[in-house]
């Protein structure tokens, strides 16, 4: 077997904006696109979470995970991730074990570290509560969720009375991942023997990325739930007919980047008409390079030499695919020719 047939494809999806287009248009299309990429073969539809955001319109990635759940018939769904310093560990275990209820053996629970958003709506998400100290108390967080999750609290907890979801059976619950870009969730996921899954699709992560990977399996220890490591890189990439059309398409995505970084207000991704013609100076030019020099954009014969090249780097091969196009026919196109790939 060779090692594109080996390549295990998944998708997440961040449900982009585009300028001039509701929300609520890209909540829609995410539901259309998991049941196109279920049809082509991916094995997973991850959704992300984020907050006050023109450019992504997942808040809520348990309800949209309903939703797919219920438009598909076998593809696992999952969230990527919920950003669970938000949250209590009991309401996301509640949430997530109800899903697995109507669709069991289809749910992964991915658990993110950040935000998720900036400060001011940080604050509006735990007020009045305040906001956590994520350095000492998310560790502690993941493992009552574990332990709610699969009804594994220890006997001396002081919430261990508690009967999460009572009246559920227990023949399954969802598949708890860690996800992050940088070594703390990656230790983490090894202490706890949980699967793990790293943001190459930042764009500026990917040099630290096969190191972290080595770091999660060196110290990965076996849990009752997985007694190897499991690990998940996910990529940004759009696949084009051609290289030229790639880096056409690319450019809404580039230009929404930039913005954001820069704090300007996105309202959404621009045409790559627009985009496309946008005069840069030099030091935009280098934060773009610098932004997007982990992405792989091109034609489809560069486009799988770039994939089986991280799969190799990060010795897995279980990758995730985020495209965020402006049009959704050319999101759609790219996901079927990099399904052609493998």
């Amino acid at each position: 077997m060779n090692k594109s047939q080996k390549i295990k494809l998944s998708v997440v999806d961040q449900s982009p904006i585009r300028k001039e287009s509701k929300p609520s248009e890209s909540l829609k299309e995410s539901v259309k696109l998991a049941q196109f990429t279920e049809a082509l073969g991916f094995a997973r539809y991850w959704v992300s979470e984020h907050h006050n955001s023109s450019s992504f319109s997942g808040t809520s990635p348990e309800i949209l995970i309903g939703q797919i759940a219920s438009a598909t018939k076998q593809i696992r769904i999952g969230s990527a991730g919920v950003m669970l310093s938000h949250y209590s560990p009991l309401k996301i275990a509640e949430e997530f074990k109800m899903l697995d209820v109507f669709y069991p053996d289809r749910i992964d629970l991915g658990i993110g570290r950040a935000p998720g958003t900036d400060r001011i709506t940080t604050q509006a998400l735990n007020y009045p509560k305040g906001i956590i100290n994520v350095q000492n108390e998310f560790p502690q967080m993941v493992k009552d969720l574990i332990g709610f999750t699969s009804n594994t609290l220890d006997k001396n907890h002081q919430f261990n009375q508690i009967n999460v979801s009572p009246g559920i059976p227990e023949e399954t619950f969802p598949e708890i991942w860690l996800l992050g870009s940088s070594d703390y969730s990656a230790r983490l996921a090894a202490q706890l023997g949980l699967p793990f899954s790293f943001a190459d699709f930042f764009g500026h992560t990917n040099h630290i990325g096969p190191n972290i990977a080595k770091i999660y399996r060196e110290e990965f220890k076996p849990s009752e739930f997985l007694l190897q490591p499991k690990l998940n890189v996910s990529l940004q990439v759009i696949c084009a007919q051609s290289e030229e059309k790639a880096k056409y398409i690319s450019s809404s995505r580039n230009f929404n980047k930039i913005v954001s970084s820069l704090g300007s207000k996105t309202y959404g991704f621009i045409n790559p008409e627009d985009a496309s013609n946008w005069i840069l100076n030099q030091n935009i030019q280098n934060q773009i390079d610098y932004f997007t020099k982990g992405y792989i954009d091109g034609n489809p014969e560069q486009v799988k030499e770039k994939i089986l090249e991280s799969s190799e780097n990060y010795e897995t091969h279980d990758i995730g695919i985020v495209s965020n196009c402006y049009y959704f026919s050319d999101r759609k196109k790219s996901y079927e020719l990099i399904s052609k790939l493998f």
